[in-house]
């Protein structure tokens, strides 16, 4: 994410004396991603950010191990919220829905403090259905809410706190509902908004000023402070000497940042728009699309909900996420709902809803969709959520007959 910010202390030059109030140096961290050849961040701590003092196995949540193949072929209904329990938290009480070797895609509704996090295998975006809460990380805190997608760079250590629990009034009895999609690699921007130089382009559908960074540093104290880490290897569960959010500040350009999905400002035309115009994202081998309330097509003879498609290279998954999806009715899709279509199979609007349309002006729904390249296989979590009527809602037959 190529866009400077400078938060809290740092020295007027890089890689020089910055000595704290007791005489001592503070101790520099560079984040950089591609060998030192691309987006950089450095972090100045109280203490050594490499001091570790113990190491021990950890069993990351829903290993892509066991999931199943998409077999027999056939468009899926996994319905989240009946994955909702009490007692989890945003890292460990993860459920695996759908996954493959460029991307997994989970949901967890929390409403406890995760433990410190870091993720080395790959950037995260994580997307807020509902609640409220904090992500500290050694950054600094970003405030997170409904329609917030946050963009967690590899390796940031962090930590989620949901509001629920912690208050009185409405939100506190609210969990923090999350689709995580985890990458191998990293996650911005499509490369078509951006200049040459990484500046918003002024055909971009969102810019600069919409995204929020930390403001201020944590500088958390303490020792012996424990870190879940997924890595290529598995799990490890590091104990560090120094709190690593111990950092009075840092500058660059790779840092973690919310950008709310109501900021993203849709395309339409005369007719329909094929789903690329709501590109927000993309990762190594997939891309992450927002469908906003908008206004819908002004041909006379316009067909407003999408016609019958067949990527032939993509698996599409889609999370319903608020307002009426006008093509899925009759489908038995609702809040919190992810349908999967896998390459292989023509999908499209339910029957009668191209009819229904015809002379509507303004769509009320809110989506995120991940495309991916490679085909996807079934997590517990999908499995657990499956709505097993789903694929023959098309022919009107619910039983599978």
């Amino acid at each position: 994410m190529a866009y400077y910010r400078s938060v809290g202390e740092i020295p007027p030059k890089r890689h020089t004396q910055f000595r704290r109030p007791d005489g001592e140096l503070y101790s520099e961290e560079l984040m950089g991603v591609e060998g030192f050849s691309s987006d950089s961040a450095l972090l100045y701590h109280h203490g050594l950010p490499t001091a570790i003092v113990d190491s021990a196995e950890w069993e990351p949540p829903g290993p892509l191990a066991g999931a199943v193949p998409n077999r027999p072929l056939k468009p899926r209904h996994f319905m989240t919220h009946k994955l909702d329990a009490s007692g989890l938290d945003a890292v460990t009480g993860r459920h695996l829905l759908l996954g493959n070797g460029d991307v997994r895609l989970s949901y967890v509704a929390a409403t406890e403090a995760s433990p410190l996090y870091r993720n080395a295998i790959g950037d995260e975006c994580v997307y807020v259905e509902s609640g409220s809460g904090v992500v500290e990380t050694s950054f600094g805190a970003i405030e997170v809410g409904q329609g917030d997608y946050v963009i967690l760079p590899t390796s940031t250590i962090h930590r989620w706190v949901p509001t629920a629990g912690a208050g009185s009034g409405s939100d506190s009895a609210e969990p923090l509902r999350l689709f995580v999609i985890e990458a191998t690699g990293h996650i911005g921007p499509p490369k078509r908004y951006l200049s040459a130089k990484g500046q918003f382009l002024e055909s971009s559908p969102y810019c600069e000023r919409d995204l929020r960074g930390p403001s201020e540093p944590l500088l958390a104290e303490g020792s012996d402070v424990e870190v879940l880490v997924r890595h290529r290897a598995g799990g490890t569960k590091l104990t560090y000497a120094h709190h690593p959010f111990d950092v009075v500040g840092w500058d660059g350009c790779l840092y973690p940042y919310a950008f709310n999905i109501a900021d993203f400002e849709p395309i339409t035309g005369r007719v329909h728009q094929p789903p690329p115009v709501h590109q927000t994202f993309e990762g190594p081998n997939f891309v992450i699309c927002s469908f906003v309330p908008r206004k819908v097509d002004y041909n006379p003879l316009s067909i407003p909900v999408p016609y019958n498609h067949h990527n032939v290279d993509s698996d599409e998954v889609l999370f319903y996420t608020g307002g009426n999806y006008e093509a899925r009715r009759g489908s038995g899709i609702g809040q919190g709902s992810i349908s999967l279509h896998p390459s292989g199979l023509t999908h499209g609007p339910q029957p009668g809803a191209a009819e229904r349309s015809i002379g509507a002006e303004f769509f009320d729904e809110l989506a995120v969709m991940v495309d991916t390249f490679r085909p996807l296989e079934i997590g517990e979590g999908g499995v657990a959520s499956e709505d097993p009527g789903y694929a023959w809602t098309w022919s009107g037959r619910h039983n599978g007959a």
